[in-house]
């Protein structure tokens, strides 16, 4: 099923030069795009949650967004970045449009290599005075050069320090050498939503663009992976803003400005300062992200699902699958528990789980609380170092439709052919396969597929299609599945066609 913003088209916010937004020739950089510099006034006694009045400046009365954009600019650098791209093109001698018609390409032709320099524009932000810049990991993934220009107009080079894709927070470091205005490092966790904030970058290379808006909303998912929390805000962002602050009205970043929904002028998504702070040192230290593995697939609590797990509350993340030897399946967590606390943090939601495996140290032996059978248990699990594929949150699925059998739920099952047993590693008799799910049904509207295999039939091992045949017709109202697709498994409740 998809994520509540998982039908949005979201867009990285990084610029490249040229053609549209793809990588193109190196652009140079209009003179007026580098602003000139200006003295600053005394800071100003801001509070996070000031009203965004005019207030008595050094040159006269001016808004608060002026007098604290013009403060902190000078912590904020524009991002330049190329890299070395190879295009191939066939020649068309003697029709300077043949390829477009047709005409002139000759048979046994090779395709000709074109290597030129793309550039691409970003936005970052200083936050130590030994030139240590915050940006996003697509503004400087892949690339060959980096330089970072300043609002005195005024450039470095830079190096890549270290990058987390899975936040996509970067890490570089200037190498000129002089006085570096740091940005301060506020509390992401203290927002509300209709809290004043403002954004400064790049956007289509029109340095120091200044735009103001409020919170929309915290802890947003859109869909780019298990760690999303965004902040959403109406300020504009555009291309171009990628890796710029996002402030609240002390000055303070509490965001970094990293995805927009191209189809809305108002609705752009910062990574929380929060989740920055925590993965920072290790990105300087390590130039990469350690992060903590459980073993378990997890999906969310549906009310089907509460129904039919007859659970108390719609709370908690269901675990859908362990992996073999891993530190949940040592620790004995077992397929149907709910895990409704992770150490010291109660999970509500099924993505607050990833976030705090992902934050604990490999090694360390943390307390998880499940829902067993009305029965709260408690197990101690030594959390292990999440490799590569490591773990990811198996997504919710929804489910089947007739009269009898398994056609009442909407969908008929056989037994799962040898290929498929030995694919799946599957025991002699284990499982019964979906052979078709009927359009509209109860099993196409809870997102069973054909193909999916039945392990369990309300919690108890089918061995084969006619025994699931016989659970199934022996069901309620409504049945709970523990299906297996792929490589996959996940929990499904289906209700019985009326």
């Amino acid at each position: 099923m998809s994520r509540q913003l998982g039908r949005l088209v979201i867009v990285v916010l990084g610029i490249a030069a040229g053609l549209g937004l793809a990588w193109s020739g190196t652009l140079a950089a209009p003179s007026f795009l580098h602003a000139q510099a200006v003295a600053q006034p005394a800071p100003l006694p801001l509070s996070a949650g000031t009203a965004p009045d005019s207030v008595l400046g050094a040159t006269g009365k001016h808004s608060r967004f002026a007098l604290l954009a013009r403060r902190v600019a000078p912590g904020v650098v524009n991002v330049h970045t190329s890299k070395t791209v190879v295009q191939q093109s066939m020649p068309f001698p003697g029709f300077p449009f043949g390829g477009f018609f047709g005409f002139g390409q000759q048979q046994g032709q090779q395709p000709q290599k074109r290597t030129f320099k793309a550039a691409a524009l970003g936005t970052g932000f200083v936050i130590r005075a030994d030139s240590l810049i915050v940006t996003n990991n697509h503004v400087v993934d892949g690339v060959d050069e980096i330089t970072v220009v300043f609002s005195d107009g005024t450039r470095s080079d830079a190096k890549v320090v270290g990058t987390d894709p899975k936040t996509d927070v970067a890490l570089i470091r200037a190498k000129a050498k002089r006085k570096y205005t740091t940005l301060k490092m506020g509390d992401s966790d203290a927002l509300l939503p209709g809290d004043w904030v403002i954004a400064i970058g790049n956007p289509f290379g029109l340095d120091h663009t200044v735009t103001a808006g409020i919170v929309s909303a915290t802890g947003r998912d859109i869909g780019q992976g298990p760690y999303d929390d965004f902040i959403q805000t109406d300020a504009a962002i555009n291309p171009g803003n990628s890796g710029g602050p996002l402030l609240n009205l002390a000055g303070e970043v509490i965001g970094i400005n990293t995805a927009i929904n191209p189809r809305a002028n108002t609705i752009g998504f910062a990574v929380p300062i929060n989740m920055a702070k925590k993965i920072l040192p290790a990105l300087e230290k390590e130039g990469h992200v350690v992060r903590g593995w459980l073993g378990v697939g997890v999906q969310p609590i549906t009310p089907e699902l509460a129904d039919a797990m007859d659970l108390e509350v719609q709370e908690g993340a269901l675990i859908a699958q362990i992996t073999p030897a891993s530190p949940a399946s040592k620790a004995g967590l077992k397929r149907g528990d709910v895990i409704v606390r992770f150490g010291k943090q109660a999970i509500h939601h099924m993505r607050e789980l990833p976030r705090a495996v992902a934050a604990t140290p490999p090694g360390t032996t943390v307390e998880v609380e499940v829902i067993r059978k009305k029965k709260h248990v408690t197990k101690n699990v030594e959390i292990a170092k999440l490799e590569d594929e490591g773990e990811h949150a198996t997504k919710e699925s929804t489910a089947p439709d007739d009269k009898q059998g398994s056609t009442a739920f909407g969908f008929d099952i056989g037994d799962v052919p040898e290929q498929m047993r030995q694919q799946l590693g599957l025991g002699p008799k284990q499982g019964a396969v979906i052979v078709r799910v009927y359009p509209g049904g109860p099993g196409q509207q809870a997102g069973l597929r054909r193909g999916d295999v039945i392990l369990e039939v309300d919690q108890q091992a089918v061995s084969g299609g006619a025994d699931a045949e016989k659970r199934l017709h022996d069901a309620g109202g409504k049945v709970l599945l523990f299906i297996q697709r792929d490589r996959s498994s996940l929990f499904v409740a289906v209700p019985r066609k009326h």
